[in-house]
């Protein structure tokens, strides 16, 4: 049976139903998206995050915050 993968912002993203349930996570990592998006409506900075989870590049987090800026924009 083949699963439901989907990847977005170019590749960054993806969602695959093998992987955290399928929650959207950074490609290539175990990293959720949404911690990016809590992490920094909490307060804290986007350096921050990066160096709590060094397997998120910094390319990966600005093409997930600019498909996010399209989505709500």
């Amino acid at each position: 049976m083949a699963r439901d993968i989907h990847e977005t912002a170019n590749g960054v993203i993806l969602s695959d139903p093998g992987i955290l349930g399928g929650t959207p996570v950074f490609k290539g990592t175990r990293v959720p998206v949404k911690i990016l998006f809590e992490y920094l409506a909490d307060g804290l900075s986007l350096d921050y995050f990066l160096e709590t989870f060094p397997s998120v590049k910094r390319d990966q987090a600005a093409a997930a915050l600019r498909h996010g800026q399209t989505r709500i924009g």
